[in-house]
């Protein structure tokens, strides 16, 4: 089983000031905030792979990873399968939802949830595909946007995760953030 590393949401603005994006991408990678966030991610992650495989390796440290809007933690995640009939939809399923869509304690945070937001459609959810031999690749479809049938609207969605120490602005403008690569795709921002 080898994956792509494990992204979880925290993340910092990209800037065009070179100082500035690095300044950015430090002060992710020092937030403790931020890396608790993560690690719960991490942790669930270890719990759910670990009966599965034999063997199994999370880099001590979780690394910083970009895209072009935002900078992001992640740490890679490497196993062998214990029994060789596992298949990627089974994987997909021990490991939705993480704490990243899904919050902690799992079935407490998704009863709040679902009173607090409804009917997600399919924001958080997993996106994939699985063939014949069990292989296959999926994601969470943490940042997503929904068109309408005519094609004239659409429903974005994009969140953060809070945790104790979180700072309600802070929050919205990590969230704010997220919106821009969807925001361009779809034509509203540059």
């Amino acid at each position: 089983m080898t994956g792509s590393p494990a992204s979880r949401s925290p993340g910092q603005p990209r800037a065009a000031d070179p100082e500035i994006d690095a300044a950015n991408a430090a002060a992710l990678a020092g937030s403790a905030k931020n890396r608790y966030e993560h690690q719960l991610v991490i942790d669930t992650m270890y719990a759910a792979l670990e009966p599965l495989c034999d063997h199994l390796e999370i880099a001590s440290e979780p690394q910083l990873t970009r895209t072009a809007a935002v900078w992001h933690l992640c740490t890679p995640i490497t196993g062998h399968l214990r029994d060789t009939a596992t298949t990627a939809i089974d994987l997909a399923l021990a490991l939705h939802p993480t704490p990243a869509v899904g919050g902690v304690p799992t079935s407490a945070a998704g009863e709040l949830i679902a009173a607090l937001e409804g009917d997600r459609g399919f924001y958080a959810g997993t996106v994939g595909w699985c063939d014949a031999r069990g292989d296959g690749r999926w994601v969470v479809s943490i940042r997503c946007a929904q068109l309408s049938a005519d094609r004239r609207s659409a429903i974005a969605h994009a969140g953060g995760g809070i945790v104790a120490e979180s700072d309600p602005d802070d929050e919205v403008a990590e969230t704010t953030t997220k919106f821009t690569t969807m925001l361009t795709a779809l034509g509203v921002q540059q």
